[in-house]
């Protein structure tokens, strides 16, 4: 890099690497104390990750994945191409402004209406900024790293890691987290602050087996539904060959009401493939 690219590395990665590395994990024994050396290396490597993807750079959430990467193998150069691999099967890592945290988030309210309607009309109810899921944009951010202990949260790593029957399996997280915890929301008709308030004191409370299982029940009870809107079609279109491998091919039907106009699944007919209906009233 010439040395205007160095500026603006600096400006735009280095300085917020240097500021996430010190707040990641400073209680785990492998990080805690003063002039920890370990923290300079968990900084090296983000920042020649960083160097390596100039496309994809540096988003809140890498230090916190690759933190207990770094404390199991206790070697730079082997946690370096473990985070690189790492990073090229991860999905849940993305900022809060980029198009995929926005499709995400789509996702996950196609999900909860489908599968927590109570939840999902309730916010609806809320308005604009309810909608906007701001209770579980940490979640999504920072992998659940800041709402479970640390074992819990690597078995639900590893379960999204797993890409079994979807790519997203994060989401269905979210989902089994407002199915088990987010009946106070309704009962007590909690407006959006309190709604992100509630969610946030739970946080390292929660029971990481029980809403592994939950969303584990969620993923099996959506592939058993037979019809499925144009929204979520691409749920499972990443993981390849065997999503739906118990034969259940579900029907797709349009949404309508798409903001460009253009149906989703029509414009890009990937897995799982079948064909296009339109809901009643479209």
């Amino acid at each position: 890099m010439n040395d205007e690219e160095q500026e603006q590395f600096w400006r735009r990665i280095q300085s917020t690497v240097e500021k996430d590395v010190i707040r990641t994990d400073r209680s785990h024994s492998y990080f805690k104390g003063e002039d920890n050396p370990n923290i300079e290396v968990l900084q090296n490597i983000l920042l020649n990750y960083a160097v390596a993807n100039p496309q994809l750079g540096y988003t809140q959430g890498m230090s916190d994945l690759l933190a207990p990467v770094l404390a199991e193998i206790q070697n730079e150069a082997d946690a370096y191409w473990c985070f690189v691999g790492l990073m090229q099967r991860t999905l849940f890592v993305s900022s809060p402004k980029d198009n995929d945290m926005d499709k995400q988030l789509n996702y996950l309210k196609e999900l909860l209406r489908m599968m927590q309607s109570d939840f999902y009309y309730h916010l609806n109810r809320l308005g604009e900024d309810a909608m906007e899921l701001l209770f579980c944009h940490r979640w999504i951010l920072l992998c659940f790293k800041r709402e479970f202990p640390e074992v819990d949260a690597l078995r639900i790593w590893e379960a999204c890691w797993s890409h079994y029957q979807t790519d997203y399996f994060h989401l269905f997280i979210c989902v089994a987290i407002v199915s088990i915890y987010g009946d106070d929301v309704i009962d007590q008709g909690l407006p959006s602050d309190e709604i992100l308030l509630h969610f946030s004191s739970l946080a390292m409370h929660m029971n990481g087996d029980l809403v592994l299982r939950k969303a584990r029940g969620l993923l099996h009870d959506f592939r058993q539904i037979p019809k499925i809107p144009c929204t979520l079609h691409g749920l499972c279109s990443l993981c390849g060959p065997g999503m739906w491998d118990s034969g259940h091919v579900p029907i797709v039907e349009c949404a309508g009401n798409h903001v460009d106009g253009i149906c989703p699944y029509h414009s890009n007919p990937t897995s799982p493939t079948h064909v296009l209906h339109s809901m009643p009233g479209q």
